[in-house]
């Protein structure tokens, strides 16, 4: 109560905040004046200026003042726009690192040209990252007017581009582009040989655009680098032809946890079927050499029971694509990952890609950690305020409006069925189309935005004006008219990211489209005049009809996705309206409802067409809701867990590798390695305190062979009197540094120290690469050791610091081995000892938000580190038992060591 009362005398903190940054508003304004006086090269110079006070000690604080007056300024010159004063306090908020919370229409994309000019300034770099390609370019083409005019300049990272162009845009004072392309690249950087391969600089100042979209919505799962792993996809299909003959009895599905497992029954009836088709040759279903196909089973079921066509996924042009759950936008070329894709390939009968291993990951929680300050600007972010703080360290700031909001947000109506649902819909955009009031329906999913399209071609003869992931190509063109007079636009939930909608439609569009570019003079001014007048005519007709009316046809599991629709209608103090139909038969009713909700409605007599509304429902739903809200926070959270676990481990080796691509000479690392080695090496064969005659020489002697290439008289050794262990390492790490020297004198030094360059770093990525599949295959078991009263994430922390420290040492066993037993063939140039790009498969993808389930992005380029070039030499003069012998051998030959398997699957397993 005490809490209530004070905020009405003090006003919020964050009032009390925005009330704060009126003085330095009124300070910006006093100068407007003296710079709208001076000429466009002078305020030009003013960009040289600043950059000289912050060279002589100034702060961007210091220069806060002068430099957003100077982009007021260049934004009206070249832009035709003036920021708003809240737009000033936007800008300010965006500068101190925290998020601007702007409502749809007041200019976000404006905004940022504030923060971002001001941190350019000190020559580091700012990224703006955006949700799309298409926000990208065009935002860095709108905005970089602005940045170009007053000197500085301009990039965009988009999908296609080579490295030399990406390093290119990169090195400008402001980049524009994607979270994943961004996320990408970092990973990529670190899988590069040379530092001068590398295209991002050190990160400085990020602003995130619609930051809840990214840094909570992408944030469930995260970005993956994967190349192809060796694995029959012929399986798939054999397991997907027994799932349609299960039924309901024979699993359990949880909707609410998107989980499906199979019964008892299920499980044995599953086994007799896989018996049938003589997949099961031996033993049951959960036998250790069945393991395979209890995945395989496992994921067709979830592929069946668990993910709709048109809902979670498309058929196009032979590929599965994803459908993003928030947006509604096709993800193209994004895969699941864990087998679910190549499960709903063999569900819709497409060709079954091979599955993927993990080359490098990171989640977008720790990339955005990355940056030293980050700040973000969205229309909906309140809700998350608890998570941005938590996660993030960052604090949400909810700016005014520029004038009143004075659209209605209606109740809900709720009805029992969801024919009844649609019956009400349909009649109220008639209604609206007859009166001339634009109307925008928000829908889930594409079946059901086409669903709706159809009833009102068929039954009502309106043609409606469809955007959904089938259509996305046309979605600016779509959204341009949707603010027209009658205009009746159905969209999935990507009509609610980076775009306008302006009642009358949008004028620069049009002028775009309908104004040839080879008219001129006279009649050019003419056409253009006409369409204006056009627009503004039709703004005074939709004004009259009350504006925009937003329809959302079911209510979103997030209410930021529900507010986002919303937002669409009321921009800048315009009239609008938003309204909500429900029925009990919709998946959140459904799954968070109560089932006593339809007998309760029947009792109160609700007839057939009638709806119930009340803001009770409202709040009701609203909590069923937060309760989503709060379990999606908790995926977050966890994923976030235990991803830190591997982060520490992330940032060790790729601060090493970095350090490793600086030095111009690894000798000393290598000479500390194998020391390490043999001193590990020897005890394993000369356990302390164990008498000579107990000694593994011959064992001591394979190693020195294997690991040393050295053929060393262990044996003689063991009769020599009062030799200790101590004496035996010196002995063979002398030898071993003589066998060095004797290379690099027999291959030049310069050249031994690029190829033992070349080793490690090679071999670093190899290893580490092993090291994720185990911490893949970890992870996916451990939350079992919960049922043995064990805390899943202690137990996973302990095992992969063993895995890493294992890592650790088998880094420096392949890593002497290799640098012992390489054979120059001759001195090549630099550049034939740096890897280069091979045609093994690389993709790096973003996991698709599931619980536990991953996604595919488009391909990259495939990059495979070289060999050391080695002699070829005769088969038959090869010793099995010397690897020194064998040359360079064929990744698919048979192994010379007489195992049996082929060479890249045995000694060869690291090239």
């Amino acid at each position: 109560m005490f809490g209530v009362i004070a905020r009405k005398v003090f006003g919020t903190a964050n009032d009390r905040y925005i009330k704060g940054l009126g003085k330095t508003v009124a300070a910006i304004n006093d100068l407007e004046p003296e710079l709208e006086a001076l000429s466009d090269d002078a305020l030009r110079e003013r960009t040289a200026w600043f950059r000289q006070r912050l060279d002589q000690g100034e702060t961007l604080d210091d220069l806060l003042i002068e430099a957003f007056a100077t982009v007021r300024e260049g934004a009206k010159r070249t832009l035709g726009q003036r920021h708003y004063d809240v737009q000033l306090m936007g800008g300010m908020v965006l500068h101190q690192g925290k998020i601007a919370e702007m409502k749809t229409g007041e200019g976000k994309t404006l905004v940022s040209t504030l923060a971002v000019y001001l941190n350019a300034l000190n020559g580091r770099g700012v990224h703006v990252v955006t949700v799309n390609d298409y926000l990208a370019q065009r935002d860095a083409a709108w905005m970089g007017q602005v940045y170009t005019f007053l000197g500085l300049t301009v990039g965009c990272i988009t999908h296609g581009l080579t490295d030399a162009e990406r390093r290119e845009q990169y090195a400008r004072d402001v980049t524009y582009g994607t979270n994943n392309e961004l996320g990408f690249d970092y990973l990529r950087d670190n899988m590069k040989f040379r530092l001068e391969d590398m295209v991002q600089r050190d990160f400085s100042f990020a602003i995130v655009d619609e930051v809840d979209s990214i840094l909570i919505d992408e944030a469930r799962t995260p970005l993956i680098i994967s190349g192809m792993a060796e694995d029959s996809t012929d399986l798939y299909a054999k397991v997907d032809k027994l799932i349609p003959r299960l039924t309901e009895e024979h699993y359990e599905k949880d909707e609410k946890q998107r989980s499906v497992n199979l019964t008892e029954e299920g499980t044995e009836y599953a086994e007799q079927l896989l018996q049938e088709m003589g997949l099961i040759s031996s033993g049951n279903l959960y036998d250790l050499s069945n393991v395979s196909l209890v995945h395989h089973l496992n994921q067709a079921l979830r592929a069946h029971t668990l993910f709709e066509r048109d809902v979670h996924y498309m058929v196009k042009d032979g590929k599965i694509v994803i459908i993003d759950e928030f947006t509604g936008r096709a993800m193209e070329g994004r895969r699941y990952s864990e087998g679910l894709h190549q499960a709903l390939e063999a569900k819709e009968s497409v060709t079954v890609q091979n599955e993927n291993q993990t080359l490098a990951s990171i989640t977008f929680q720790n990339f955005f950690r990355l940056y030293p300050k980050l700040a973000g600007m969205t229309g909906t972010a309140m809700t998350e305020a608890g998570e941005f703080a938590e996660i993030y360290s960052l604090e949400v700031v909810d700016l005014p409006t520029n004038r009143p909001m004075v659209r209605q947000d209606l109740d809900d109506q709720v009805y029992r069925t969801a024919r009844e649902k649609y019956d009400a819909i349909v009649s109220l955009i008639e209604d609206c189309q007859k009166n001339g009031q634009p109307v925008l329906v928000g829908t889930v999913s594409i079946e059901k935005s086409e669903f709706i399209a159809q009833m009102l071609r068929k039954t009502r003869g309106v043609k409606p004006n469809v955007l959904n992931a089938r259509h996305h190509e046309q979605e600016a063109l779509i959204i341009a008219d949707a603010g027209v007079p009658g205009a009746v636009t159905i969209a999935t939930n990507m009509a609610g990211r980076g775009t306008d909608i302006q009642l009358g439609g949008n004028l620069d569009m049009r002028l775009a489209h309908e104004v040839p570019a080879d008219l001129e003079g006279e009649a050019r001014d003419q056409r253009i005049q006409a369409i204006r007048d056009e627009v503004a005519a039709r703004r005074t007709q939709a004004l009259k009809a009350g504006g925009l009316m937003v329809i959302g046809t079911e209510r979103h599991e997030s209410r930021r996705i529900d507010n986002q629709l919303r937002g669409r209608s009321g921009r800048q103090g315009d009239p609008g309206a938003s309204q909500f139909f429900l029925s009990l038969e919709d998946d959140l009713m459904r799954i968070f409802g109560t089932d006593r909700m339809d007998g309760m409605l029947r009792r109160l007599g609700l007839e057939e067409g009638e709806a119930i509304e009340h803001p009770w429902i409202n709040k009701a739903l609203e909590k069923a809701q937060q309760k989503v809200e709060a379990r999606n926070f908790d995926i977050r959270k966890n994923l976030l867990r235990f991803d830190d676990v591997m982060n520490d481990q992330r940032k060790v080796i790729y601060e090493q590798r970095r350090d490793l691509m600086n030095a111009s000479d690894v000798r000393e690392t290598i000479s500390d390695m194998r020391r390490e080695v043999v001193e590990g090496m020897v005890p394993r064969h000369m356990p302390p305190k164990a008498m000579p005659d107990e000694w593994d020489m011959a064992g001591l002697h394979d190693d020195c062979m294997r690991l040393l290439a050295l053929d060393l008289p262990c044996e003689d050794w063991r009769d020599e009197e009062g030799i200790a262990e101590a004496e035996i390492e010196e002995r063979i790490l002398q030898a071993a540094e003589q066998a060095m020297a004797q290379k690099a004198a027999r291959f030049g030094p310069e050249t031994l120290r690029m190829v033992e360059k070349s080793i490690l770093l090679q071999l670093l990525d190899q290893i580490w690469k092993e090291h994720l599949l185990q911490l893949d295959h970890l992870r996916q078991g451990i939350s079992l050791r919960a049922y043995g009263q064990r805390d899943p994430l202690n137990e996973y922390k302990q095992e992969a610091f063993a895995l890493f420290e294992a890592m650790l040492e088998t880094l420096r066993e392949r890593v002497t081995q290799y640098v012992s037993h390489v054979e120059i063939r001759e001195a090549p140039p630099e550049d034939a000892l740096v890897p280069r790009s091979a045609p093994t498969r690389m993709q790096a993808h973003h996991d698709k938000p599931e619980p536990a389930v991953g996604g595919g992005a488009p391909e990259g380029e495939g990059l495979r580190a070289a060999e050391p070039a080695v002699s070829h030499v005769d088969p038959k003069s090869r010793d099995p038992n010397d690897p020194s012998t064998w040359g360079k051998v064929g990744r698919n030959e048979p192994c010379p060591c007489g195992s049996g398997k082929k060479y890249k699957h045995c000694h060869g397993n690291v090239a």
